[in-house]
């Protein structure tokens, strides 16, 4: 189901008017997608745990793209009073939202929960993004072409959702969590275009993202935050020797942000063998993503534990 496998940064046209927020854009493929897009003349908000790195983030794109319109918010995806407090920065600067990319996620930690008690990889990567996207909707819809694009990754395909076990409290491996958020993710993404859809609202897509195989600290942090030297190590230096670029990883998530050819409810990865790299185009997540059943069952989860609801899909006209 590829299409213009061939798509590089030359076809992200003029983004000059539009307003942006990428999670986690201080680093990795929130920097470079962050850098991609204000390059072509969009205004993007960088949105970071650390605002100081995200601050120096800034000034890194301002310097390849002299004139780039930046700005920074401070958001914590594991703290929901954060997510709320970095909505309403965010709408009290803008009075729209062309593009929110749910980029920001954490991988294979050794357990830890969130401020509000939930395990910490599911709270970040799914319901951090599920409640900001939900509290920022009705600026998304202000937008004339609103898109949602959500990173998730390949790993995904290993997830199940243990609705009995969100919380790891009976047994936690954190292999199978990241497998399960990135899962989550995918079913937020189809589930939310399924919902926007049925309610006749502006937004044009929320599509899914996954950066293949991409040298970035997420596959070092869990095992340096586990003390696991050796472990480190081995990711570091398979990065090195199979991993494409940070920049190459970004693509995907440019490409599902920008091109009109990337419809509603696509998933957008490399093309290449195994989806671990090569130019971005539509390619098929895991059956196991599709199932409208479990979507429900997780976003009415999500609703009750993140205390987000989605009113202004309630609310569109049909």
């Amino acid at each position: 189901m590829t299409r213009s496998a061939r798509w590089t940064t030359e076809q992200v046209g003029d983004l000059s008017g539009r307003r942006m927020l990428v999670t986690g854009a201080n680093s990795g493929i929130g920097w470079e997608a962050a850098k991609v897009l204000a390059a072509h003349g969009a205004h993007v908000v960088l949105a970071c745990r650390d605002t100081a790195k995200g601050e120096r983030a800034a000034q890194r794109i301002r310097a390849t793209s002299p004139g780039a319109r930046v700005e920074v918010i401070e958001l914590d995806l594991a703290d929901l009073a954060s997510v709320q407090d970095a909505a309403e920065t965010f709408a009290a600067r803008h009075g729209r939202l062309d593009v929110l990319c749910n980029n920001a996620g954490v991988m294979w930690l050794p357990y830890r929960m969130t401020a509000d008690g939930f395990e910490m990889q599911f709270g970040t990567n799914h319901l951090g993004h599920f409640a900001l996207t939900g509290r920022l909707l009705g600026l998304l819809l202000a937008a004339d072409a609103p898109r949602v694009v959500t990173v998730s990754s390949n790993l995904h395909r290993g997830g199940a959702i243990d609705f009995g076990n969100l919380d790891a409290g009976r047994g936690y491996d954190p292999r199978r969590a990241y497998a399960q958020s990135k899962l989550a993710n995918l079913l937020f993404t189809f589930e939310l275009q399924r919902r926007a859809d049925a309610a006749g609202t502006a937004l044009t897509a929320s599509v899914a993202a996954h950066p293949g195989w991409a040298a970035t600290n997420l596959q070092t942090a869990g095992p340096r935050m586990a003390g696991a030297v050796v472990t480190e190590q081995v990711h570091r230096l398979a990065n090195r020797l199979f991993a494409q670029s940070a920049a190459g990883g970004a693509l995907p998530t440019v490409r599902a942000a920008v091109d009109p050819q990337i419809r509603g409810g696509d998933y957008v990865g490399p093309s290449g063998p195994g989806q671990l790299r090569g130019a971005p185009a539509a390619v098929s997540p895991s059956s196991t993503a599709r199932a409208p059943e479990v979507a429900t069952r997780l976003w009415e989860a999500s609703e009750a534990l993140t205390g987000v609801r989605y009113d202004a899909l309630a609310a569109a006209p049909c």
